[in-house]
């Protein structure tokens, strides 16, 4: 019998800030998560924390060959310790992960929030990217109103009319029944094109199904994660470095997550050929031709290329590029696996009440193939 272990679960994770960047060559999906970060959202922010992985995964079982960007825009009210804090839209979707970690719930008071500065900060001041060929998602989530009488602030219906030129849908996911905020949220969605999506308080209970083959994905992904070759400045090596770390610490303490953020890197090797996200891996940028290995300096080799002569090196970058092509392929198939025995367990389990994690990867799924 498979192990089922459910846990009291909510996601948040949102937007971000600055100017338009260049049209992509590629087709892209930008996810902002605008999430309210006050007292009352504590068991929603926590479960977030175990889901990133299961909803970036989400969005590339809906488009595989998109560029993938992830933000996030925390935000509470004046008098707290902050009104919005900005994570950039990023395709580093590890580093985003580190920081939804440090996240806490707390602040809060009165009741309305400031909802109406994080939409005009997930809208008007973060680096969407300009072209016709992408999808562009914002979840705002939250319990509370927002403050209608701050007159500093851009109010909600006239940055959702900028958000319809920007072609940015806006959904709106309520924790809770509050009915005033409840009044609020489904006007936004409706003149954001997008979705209410009730859920409860804590964020739902969300079903984590144990499969028979997470212990041998993160045995194949530690393997695929020893053909990482660190470069560039020290600070960004001793970076890339910690993310190889990352998984064996996530699996020690979560192991279907950790399952969850290899199928991730798994599905997205055949056009990314990524081990990590971001910069700082020489095996996966000379591979997908992000730089040539001609054009790096020596003082920005690891020490054990630096020892290497100049000819051994190239080879060795390109024994590291077989090594994770082929664990790749072998961890493709156990993924395909892990995929088939969690559909299979989700159609004999009874109805839930709708969770987090669930409804953004239902409405992400839709909305991406619009």
């Amino acid at each position: 019998m498979p192990r089922i272990v459910t846990h009291a679960f909510a996601l948040a994770l949102t937007a971000l800030p600055v100017f338009a960047v260049p049209a992509l060559a590629k087709p892209a999906v930008e996810v902002a998560f605008v999430l309210d970060t006050t007292g009352s959202m504590g068991g929603l922010i926590e479960g977030a924390k175990r889901k990133i992985w299961s909803i970036a995964t989400a969005i590339v079982d809906a488009n595989p060959d998109a560029d993938i960007r992830m933000g996030l825009i925390a935000y509470r009210d004046i008098g707290d310790e902050y009104v919005t804090r900005k994570f950039e839209l990023t395709s580093d979707i590890q580093d985003l992960y580190a920081s939804l970690l440090e996240l806490k719930a707390r602040g809060g008071g009165d009741w309305p929030e400031s909802v109406n500065e994080a939409l005009d900060v997930a809208v008007n001041k973060m680096k969407w990217s300009e072209g016709s060929d992408i999808r562009r998602i914002v979840f705002l989530v939250g319990d509370a109103p927002p403050h209608m009488d701050y007159e500093q602030d851009t109010k909600y219906p006239v940055t959702l009319k900028v958000a319809k030129q920007k072609d940015i849908i806006v959904n709106a996911v309520l924790a809770g029944g509050a009915r005033d905020t409840e009044r609020v949220w489904r006007d936004i969605a409706q003149n954001g094109n997008g979705r209410f999506i009730p859920i409860p308080q804590d964020g739902g209970q969300v079903v984590i199904i144990e499969t028979p083959y997470d212990e041998d994905i993160i045995i194949l992904q530690r393997e695929i994660n020893g053909t990482v070759i660190p470069y560039g400045p020290g600070a960004l090596q001793k970076r890339t470095e910690d993310k190889t770390r990352q998984l064996a610490q996530v699996a020690a303490a979560a192991p279907t997550q950790a399952s969850e953020m290899a199928s991730y890197f798994n599905k997205r090797s055949r056009i990314s050929s990524e081990a990590v996200t971001g910069d700082g891996d020489l095996v996966a940028d000379v591979k997908a031709g992000r730089t040539s290995f001609s054009a790096i300096k020596d003082e920005d080799l690891p020490a054990r290329l630096r020892a290497m002569k100049p000819e051994q090196r190239m080879d060795e970058i390109e024994k590291q590029m077989a090594n994770r092509k082929a664990l790749n392929e072998k961890l493709a198939a156990l993924v395909a696996k892990r995929d088939k025995y969690i559909a299979e367990q989700r159609e004999k389990a009874p109805p839930k009440v709708s969770s987090f994690d669930r409804v953004v990867e239902d409405t992400l799924k839709a909305q991406i193939k619009r």
